[in-house]
């Protein structure tokens, strides 16, 4: 160990965090605080024994405790406070001192000088040798903080890149190499790399992940609750590998960079399966790649986190317990058609129901339904899918999109003959669906007979309940937002936290607009009436008013709302 720490061992910890940590075992802990139960811990246990890893990583890599409950945990019962990723420094801190080797060995990462001391980050803080040995190298009082294990991984990894590099990698990699590349990409550290950021997107619940190549560097950004979020850059000599890496996993050609290309994987995370979703997109500094990441653990099969309130939900369960007709939901990209669309059918399954789905792509697996990927290139479209449907006896057939007139006809003579079917359509609105059915060629009367309802939606970022505050907006505000203020006397801005990572938003609820069809609406569809005389006609609640509710609950913000709202 003295060759790794290049310095003397001959200085000491700070007595509070000795003393704030004395007594405590991490299963000890674990145990305490009910993050999992005894048999857990015990098979965790033997797991250790059996690779030889840090208990806190078996718990964590298995997904009996997740990374942010463990470091929580720890901080709370030694008294210490939590690192975020803005603790990390920029530049290495004592590395003339201090071996990468060594440091990754204890998974800890120096922070600061503050005074007379040494601020350093541990995954595992209840463990004293690591402090002391970093103590005696440094000569300095050690301040422990926690840090989360993939935070660390990442700071290492950035700050340390000679500790993932094996030899001959320091340099570009020779991208006419294919043998090198599939070597480089087999290699540990790019393999550590590669699943340490996939384990921090789907902790994080992000949405996708977007890796992207520039001259000096491999930048990274996740999406979470919509909005792009920067991860610490990967180093240039990595970008060959690491894109190769993911290539291999999803069954991509490595050879082939000059072409997009899509492809799927399935890998466990945290102990359950993900499936993630790979493009690739040559640009001029290399190829870039974006990963959806489809989580079915996180799915919310229930309407009310999506954000139905009480009345909007009876309504709508109304319609899908109709026997036939058809429910369309609409809304742009990213709008959370499919969620909702996921949830309707997860509320129509019952043992008495055949439920057919033609999807493009199938982004989850629902357990007994029957569900089929469009291949348009051996004539498998919507339409020629929900064809062959009609055939198999089905109560429930969901269609992925009505994109054309055939495949809009085909739904209408499903429902005419008993079917219930559910679709999506991009419009801007509930009304505007109508429309967008007559401009596609379909006739009034078949509208009429066939549709029941449409729901439209968009997707604002929901308050983080921990660190939301109220405040009294002025009139001066709604003046700039041309917001009428009625019974807007108090709304709720973010703050940030360390439970939504400092953002002040956590998850995203759906605005929504439900116009169910009768009597007065089936009179203007015939009379071939515009959406806003719909819209008018139906008194239905639009999303800006849904929106202005949800804002005065503290569910999101003002300007959330007018954000997805507004056209234009």
């Amino acid at each position: 160990m003295a060759d790794d720490l290049k310095a003397p061992l001959s200085s000491t910890v700070t007595p509070s965090a000795s003393s704030a940590a004395s007594g405590f075992t991490l299963d000890r802990l674990v145990l305490e605080r009910g993050l999992a139960p005894a048999e857990t811990v015990a098979r965790a246990r033997l797991v250790q024994s059996e690779t030889g890893e840090p208990l806190d990583t078996v718990l964590t890599r298995l997904g009996m405790v997740s990374e942010q409950a463990l470091a929580r945990a720890i901080a709370e019962a030694a008294g210490l406070r939590i690192a975020t990723a803005a603790d990390f420094p920029a530049e290495p801190l004592a590395a003339d001192r201090l071996s990468a080797r060594f440091l990754r060995d204890a998974r800890a990462v120096p922070l600061r000088e503050t005074g007379k001391a040494v601020e350093v980050a541990f995954v595992d803080p209840l463990s004293t040798d690591a402090r002391h040995a970093l103590a005696f190298a440094l000569q300095r009082p050690v301040v422990p903080l926690v840090a989360r294990s993939g935070d660390m991984e990442v700071a290492l990894d950035r700050l340390y890149p000679e500790a993932m590099a094996g030899p001959g990698e320091a340099g570009e990699a020779d991208e006419a190499d294919v043998e090198r590349l599939k070597d480089l990409s087999s290699d540990a550290p790019v393999v550590r790399a590669v699943n340490a950021l996939i384990g921090r997107a789907v902790e994080s619940q992000a949405s996708d992940i977007h890796i992207e190549p520039t001259e000096d560097s491999l930048k990274v950004r996740l999406r979470i609750d919509g909005a792009l979020r920067d991860e610490d850059p990967l180093p240039a000599h990595l970008k060959a590998a690491f894109v190769s890496r993911i290539k291999v996993m999803a069954g991509l050609n490595i050879a082939e960079r000059r072409l997009p290309q899509d492809g799927r994987l399935r890998l466990a995370v945290r102990g359950h399966e993900i499936d993630l979703r790979v493009a690739t997109s040559p640009t001029i500094h290399g190829e870039s790649v974006v990963m959806r990441i489809l989580d079915r653990s996180n799915l919310p099969l229930d309407f009310e986190p999506l954000g139905f309130d009480p009345d909007t939900l009876a309504r709508f369960l109304r319609v899908l317990r109709q026997p036939h007709g058809i429910v369309l939901v609409t809304g742009p990209t990213g709008s959370g058609k499919t969620t909702t669309l996921y949830a309707s059918l997860a509320a129509m399954n019952t043992a008495d129901r055949k439920i057919l789905t033609i999807e493009d792509p199938i982004e989850y697996r629902l357990a007994g339904i029957n569900q089929t990927q469009v291949s348009p290139q051996i004539g498998l479209t919507f339409a020629a899918a929900l064809r062959s449907f009609l055939r198999q006896d089905p109560d429930v057939m969901m269609v992925g999109e009505i994109r054309d007139l055939e495949t809009a006809q085909v739904a209408v003579q499903a429902a005419l003959t008993g079917h219930t079917i559910l679709s999506t359509l991009h419009t801007n609105g509930a009304a505007a669906a109508v429309t967008r059915l007559l401009d596609m060629g379909v006739e009034p009367f078949l509208i009429t007979s066939t549709l029941n309802a449409v729901l439209a939606q968009r997707l604002v970022r929901r308050l983080c309940p921990s660190c939301r505050e109220p405040f009294s907006p002025t009139p001066e505000m709604f003046e700039a937002l041309g917001v009428n203020p009625a019974g807007l006397d108090r709304l709720w801005r973010p703050v940030g936290c360390p439970e939504c990572g400092g953002s002040g938003y956590r998850g995203r609820i759906a605005l929504l607009e439900l116009l169910v069809s009768d009597a007065e609406t089936e009179r203007l569809i015939l009379a071939r009436a515009e959406a806003r005389d719909i819209q008018a006609a139906a008194g239905l609640r639009t999303m800006l008013e849904d929106g202005l509710v949800k804002a005065r609950a503290g569910l999101t913000t003002l300007d959330e709302v007018l954000r997805v709202t507004r056209e234009g």
